[in-house]
């Protein structure tokens, strides 16, 4: 696999059942590049290893006044030099590629299960740990199966070395045999207090991390209600946590690193002190001693590859249980489909657990006095899960269950609009550039969605003066424009897409009534003929509607039009004219007062 490469075509499915099961899956994966990056690892290292043999070589050389030696010493340096010179570099450059390919290969999976989600995704995780979950936890885990290449070339470069002191030297080799295995696992009983720590400090920052994510999401909100200083004061304490433990962390890190450079200084004196004596006695020479000496502290190398994978696993660990969380979440009663494109169906809508019914080809408006139940109705009539369980009956299109249809069919067939549209970054052409039917213009949207102040202020931000807006550039999120601008471009999106069925949820809620009034017109003029639902609480969008429906507690109680519903239903017009009850009753009195007045005159 080459960075070229990216993304992947399929990046697969991945083993969820577990975070370890999770990174032997990504390990598998990259089977290819790991096992260039491992072979490239040994050649750099076995160049490397073999420099105090070729020094020991040089020295015994002018030791013994040998000329021809020293050259051919000379020759092997330069020799081994090119090989350390090549393989670091292309170690370097499959080590890379592997950690970019597994993040890549796990960024296109979060955003697979995200794009499969939808709305559902923060209701079942917080949006704070999917931040960090997308972001540093997928750093991580690249990062340990990457290492896991140089950590088996480490491996298999110190067997040989080990081997190769044994043969070279037996007496001063068997004591170095016999130390490195030591030294390599001197660390383990360190290792799960150091993981522990770890582990403390990326729950106390995946809990910052969720603060600030919902700090900034309702940062206008706070400014509002002055509640700034607050929500400020307990992210700094949070990250103060997080310092702590940080720091808590890292002393035993540090200790693990002190260990792995007291230990083998050790055994390098030991086998300096022992080799001194081989010298002195005649059993060895000063060449050999040399070479010794070079591998031994050659070998202090692959033993930081020992640490730094364990400190890898230790890091990666439960980000790939969290990765593992993250990509195991399933839509509860969403269907898979059975792989067969289906006919998108047409018809009205019905929805049994409410009782809620939109006829076909007419604009039904749905009053509820509880936004979020609003929401959650707004899921189920676009076929998404509205609960944990999915024990409730499917949304029926012209008496076909949404939840039986294959994804795709289901979306082509409703398409639902949320309270809080997200507008993505790019120009405007971009932005209504979406799947449709082609029966409604770019146009003729944003005319019903009375967007022409949005053109004319998108015209004039071109910094080569006005232009057309369509080219205009749309910041991240829209945050460039109102909130009134961002809901009526997210209105002509999906007006734009024509869908068999539309269902708005509060679609006016951040413009004014005479420009409410216009989109009301313009919606009910643009849909004529196809069916629509929208969720909303507004007089002058409820005046425009053929049907409006009442529901209280998650039931449909009442159905007729506004004006009906007005005089009838008292729970209706408290929700409607925002009063409460005893305001709502003495309006009535009034009412029927004046009644009586006019016909007693």
């Amino acid at each position: 696999m080459q960075i070229r490469d990216l993304p992947y075509a399929d990046p697969g499915r991945p083993d969820v059942r577990s975070g370890p099961r999770l990174l032997v899956w990504l390990s598998r994966k990259q089977w290819t590049g790991l096992g260039q990056a491992m072979a490239w690892g040994v050649v750099h290292m076995t160049a490397v290893a073999l420099f105090p043999l070729a020094v020991g070589l040089a020295v015994q050389a002018v030791s013994d006044r040998s000329g021809g030696r020293l050259a051919a010493a000379g020759g092997f340096m330069l020799v081994l030099g090119a090989l350390t010179a090549l393989g670091d570099t292309m170690l370097h450059r499959r080590a890379v590629t592997n950690w970019i390919g597994v993040s890549a290969r796990l960024q296109q999976l979060l955003a697979r299960k995200a794009a499969e989600l939808g709305a559902a995704l923060t209701r079942q995780v917080a949006a704070g740990e999917v931040v960090a979950v997308s972001t540093g936890d997928v750093e991580k885990i690249g990062w340990f199966v990457e290492a896991q290449s140089r950590f088996a070339s480490s491996a298999l470069t110190s067997v040989g070395v080990c081997v190769a002191l044994v043969v070279y030297q037996p007496a001063l080799g068997l004591v170095v045999a016999a130390g490195v295995p030591v030294l390599a696992l001197a660390v383990l009983p360190l290792l799960p207090h150091a993981t522990k720590r770890a582990d403390e400090q990326r729950e106390k920052a995946g809990r910052a991390t969720e603060l600030a994510s919902d700090t900034v999401a309702g940062l206008r909100v706070l400014r509002g209600i002055g509640g700034e200083e607050l929500f400020l004061s307990r992210y700094r304490l949070a990250s103060q946590e997080v310092r702590k433990a940080a720091v808590h962390s890292a002393r035993m890190w540090a200790l693990i690193a002190a260990v792995q450079v007291v230990l083998p200084g050790l055994l390098l004196i030991a086998v300096v002190w022992y080799g001194v004596g081989l010298v002195r006695d005649g059993r060895i020479g000063v060449g050999e001693l040399v070479t010794v000496y070079g591998l031994v502290t050659f070998l202090l190398f692959p033993l930081q590859q020992f640490e730094e994978i364990a400190m890898a696993y230790s890091f990666s660990r439960p980000s790939a249980q969290r990765t593992a969380r993250v990509l195991a979440l399933r839509r509860p009663t969403a269907a898979e489909g059975d792989g067969e494109s289906r006919a998108v169906p047409t018809g009205g809508l019905n929805d049994p657990a409410s009782g809620l019914l939109a006829p076909a080809g007419q604009l039904t408006a749905v009053v509820c006095g509880d936004p979020d139940a609003a929401g959650r109705l707004a899921d189920r009539l676009g076929g998404h899960a509205a609960d944990d369980t999915g024990d409730l009956p499917s949304v029926l299109m012209g008496g076909t269950a949404l939840n039986g249809l294959p994804r795709e069919t289901a979306r082509a067939a409703v398409l639902v609009q949320d309270k809080d549209p997200v507008l993505l970054s790019g120009t405007l052409a971009e932005l209504l550039d979406v799947p449709a039917s082609g029966a409604v213009t770019a146009e003729a949207a944003l005319s019903a969605a009375q967007c022409g102040d949005v053109l004319a202020a998108l015209a004039r931000s071109s910094a080569d003066g006005p232009g057309d807006p369509m080219q205009a550039r749309i910041t991240e999120r829209g945050r460039s424009l109102s909130g009134g601008q961002r809901q009526r471009l997210a209105l002509a999106r999906s007006l734009v897409t024509d869908p068999e069925v539309l269902v708005l949820d509060e679609p006016t809620s951040a413009v004014d009534s005479h420009t409410e009034a216009r989109i009301a017109d313009g919606v009910r003029s643009l849909r004529k003929g196809r069916t629509t639902v929208v969720f909303t609480s507004s007089p002058l969008l409820l005046d425009r509607a053929d049907r409006v429906v009442f529901v209280q507690e998650g039931r449909a109680v009442a159905a007729g039009s506004h004006a009906a519903l007005l005089h009838s239903d008292p729970a209706y017009r408290a929700v409607v004219t925002r009063r409460t009850d005893e305001e709502a009753d003495l309006g009535l009195l009034e009412f029927d007062t004046s009644e009586q007045i006019g016909e007693s005159a």
